[in-house]
């Protein structure tokens, strides 16, 4: 049995330092907008500032497991903790769900009653809005994490979001039709439900240890197959615990028995190959064509 272990942080304090700078940003403004929204009487500001929330907690986990997912295995969690970060991600997910179902809910009667908006703070909090925002996605747009990808996606929404209200305050404000602001405030809530299922979907098949998209078994296998004395291979699996680090374990069956030093050098062969294709902890199981094995789907 062979064992393969690397375990690269990939920049992990830089990528929570970026997290953090975000979250106190953001918070920060989720605060002003949510009083602003009020004070504006706008359900378009109120539902972006409830879309905020989601992602201050959203930016306030990431930070936490991203922290987190530097511990090393434990008896508790032998692969280290760096799957905590997809908990996060569907925790904020399911507070985006409820929190723009709750702002449909409001803005849809409003529609049919147009309520009196300020457009003149409108437009004020938008160009803040943009602005923080703006600054929040430039801290995190180049991450390389799934905590990172998801946050910035959802900053990067906001960013559209206030450029919705900024456009809606200049309708209100020239035509007088309040009616602009809880439309825009059902497309916002649309558009935020939309990309949290997307991210549903990219999250989904890591929990249920999906072989990762960009690592095309066959491929795999055929490389392993070319190297000499490999007869056949089976019991293989490839799954991810965070869409980064990549775990794989296979039985390898050889056409002849070989000496431990050949072994090893085989070993190395199949790692370095596995290691090209994005593979970081991998497990290697050798077989004699004599030696009977439980799982008989050869590859």
């Amino acid at each position: 049995m062979g064992h393969s272990h690397n375990h690269g942080h990939n920049h992990s304090h830089d990528s929570a330092s970026n997290i953090g700078i975000a979250f106190f940003l953001n918070l920060s403004f989720t605060v002003i907008e949510l009083v602003g929204g009020i004070l504006t009487n706008s359900i378009a500001i109120i539902s972006d500032a409830i879309h905020d929330f989601g992602d201050s907690l959203s930016l306030g986990l990431s930070w936490y497991f991203q922290k987190l997912s530097k511990k090393k295995g434990n008896k508790l969690y032998s692969y280290g903790y760096k799957r905590f970060s997809l908990l996060g991600a569907i925790i904020t997910a399911v507070v985006l769900i409820v929190g723009s179902i709750f702002i449909l809910l409001e803005a849809i009667p409003r529609i049919f009653e147009p309520q009196e908006t300020n457009a003149i703070g409108m437009f004020i909090l938008s160009i803040v809005g943009i602005a923080v925002n703006g600054a929040a996605v430039l801290r995190t747009r180049k991450g390389k994490t799934i905590n990172e990808k998801v946050v910035s996606l959802h900053l990067l929404e906001d960013v559209l979001g206030w450029g919705a209200v900024l456009i809606g305050s200049i309708l209100i404000y020239f035509t007088g039709l309040t009616i602009f602001d809880p439309i825009l405030s059902i497309i916002i809530s649309l558009f935020v439900l939309y990309n949290v299922i997307r991210i549903f979907r990219q999250i989904l098949p890591i929990i249920l240890q999906g072989t990762p998209r960009e690592l095309k078994q066959e491929h795999i296998i055929e490389g392993i197959k070319q190297i000499e004395n490999i007869l056949n291979i089976h019991d293989l699996h490839i799954w991810s615990l965070d869409e980064e680090y990549n775990v794989l374990t296979i039985h390898v069956k050889l056409e002849k028995s070989v000496s431990m030093e050949e072994l090893a050098e085989l070993k190395n062969k199949i790692r370095a190959l596995l290691k090209e294709e994005g593979i970081q902890h991998i497990t290697i199981e050798f077989e004699t064509q004599n030696e009977s094995c439980e799982f008989i789907n050869c590859i």
